[in-house]
């Protein structure tokens, strides 16, 4: 199946089931017509929203429906939202079950049978397509040419991932029995593998115990589950000293993958939604290339778009990113650049380290957009970008891999 319409699928669900969940608390909330619900609401919806969007265009509708909303029409707003994320899921869930059948006929892989056939673990990925961390993954497994396939998850129902208890995306099956949570755990784990391999001191299983699940509850009450030693590498001596012939080198990839994680991927939402007509312009693309009805395209569009961007205000809050959130996404890239260095094509000298492929990962999430196209412009990452883009492409560290086979 065609990446394109795997992203538009995934979107569209996400923004329905967002734009249903603020019908309805609109609905039941007795402060419904009180100034200030909608975007109190509207914050609480961000948690469950889609956090991408295509291209940027014109505005039209927006200040007559921002205007109503202020105005406090909550439940006939409600209704709107109710009704416009109501349809849309319908025709999502339609669409999307239609394009999982045709995936499960073609077992989607990125790799021929004749390089499967080579040896090596047998690798699943569960993932959306559009989550830079699953982008991550991918990144490491195409650099590294190890063979894979992928299971799209469906944003609203999950069933791909209902017999899993860790509901999130990425997960990594191996030879259809090991599980692999977490992007980093997974990068770092197979990297671990493909080192240790060669002296076969410890198997796949026995490195995974050395990334410890954590459960605890962060500053908003939600629990989330964390993993020890995730940006470590679990080599000997010897390893080490190979894999990291200075001791900055490991410090600096350590530090760089966790500023990917905590840093810079928080950076794409809020850009990706920066203005009001980028939210038009996604939703436009969207209801166009998904084949919605007049009605249900109506509300998509207009009442989508107006959520959307609301819910980017947050995210930028949240954040403490500037009124321009381009200019945090120029610094975070131009400072990466930086660290890089003028005598070094990667972070990692020569060829790309897991730091290089990190990043990489999370900013190809905006290949297609106006963000993706004004970071290019606007910042020296061009160059890096394109090197990595074909270090991918090419499976160039896939020497590395099949040396351990």
């Amino acid at each position: 199946m065609h990446c394109g319409t795997l992203c538009k699928a995934n979107m569209a669900a996400a923004c329905a089931r967002s734009l249903s969940k603020v019908g309805w608390d609109l609905l039941d909330s007795p402060a419904a017509h009180r100034p200030g619900t909608l975007s109190y609401l509207l914050g609480n919806a961000s948690a469950h929203g889609s956090r991408r969007a295509y291209s940027t265009g014109g505005t039209g509708f927006r200040s007559k429906l921002l205007s109503s909303a202020r105005a406090g029409g909550g439940r006939v707003l409600g209704c709107a939202f109710l009704l416009g994320g109501g349809l849309g899921l319908y025709q999502t869930l339609k669409r999307s079950a239609q394009q999982h059948l045709a995936a499960e006929e073609t077992n989607v892989s990125r790799f021929s049978t004749e390089e499967r056939s080579r040896g090596g673990l047998k690798l699943t990925l569960y993932q959306y397509k559009t989550c830079p961390f699953c982008s991550k993954v991918r990144a490491f497994l195409d650099y590294y040419g190890l063979p894979y396939e992928i299971v799209e998850v469906n944003p609203v129902m999950r069933k791909e991932i209902k017999w899993s208890a860790y509901r999130k995306v990425p997960i990594l099956m191996v030879d259809g029995e090991l599980q692999l949570n977490d992007s980093s755990v997974i990068i770092s784990s197979l990297k671990t593998h493909l080192i240790n391999k060669m002296s076969r001191e410890k198997n796949l299983s026995e490195i995974l115990r050395c990334y410890p699940e954590m459960k605890s509850t962060n500053d908003r009450g939600k629990e989330v589950t964390e993993y020890n030693n995730k940006y470590w590498l679990m080599l000997n001596e010897n390893e080490t000293a190979t894999v990291y012939p200075k001791k900055e080198m490991q410090t600096e990839e350590m530090k760089w993958r966790k500023w990917a994680d905590e840093w810079l991927v928080h950076l794409i939402s809020p850009n990706v939604y920066r203005t009001t007509g980028e939210a038009l312009a996604s939703f436009d693309y969207i209801v166009r290339e998904g084949k919605f009805g007049s009605v249900e395209g109506f509300f998509a569009k207009y009442v989508g778009a107006a959520a959307m961007f609301l819910i980017s205000k947050r995210l930028k809050s949240r954040h403490n990113l500037q009124d321009d959130v381009r200019q945090d996404l120029y610094k975070a890239v131009n400072d990466w650049v930086s660290a890089i260095g003028k005598s070094r094509q990667f972070m990692g000298g020569d060829k790309p380290n897991l730091a290089d492929l990190a990043v990489f990962g999370v900013l190809r999430v905006m290949e297609g957009l106006q963000a993706f196209d004004d970071m290019m412009e606007n910042t020296k990452v061009k160059h890096w970008y394109n090197r990595m883009e074909k270090a991918t492409l090419n499976h160039e560290g896939s020497a590395a891999a099949k040396s351990s086979h």
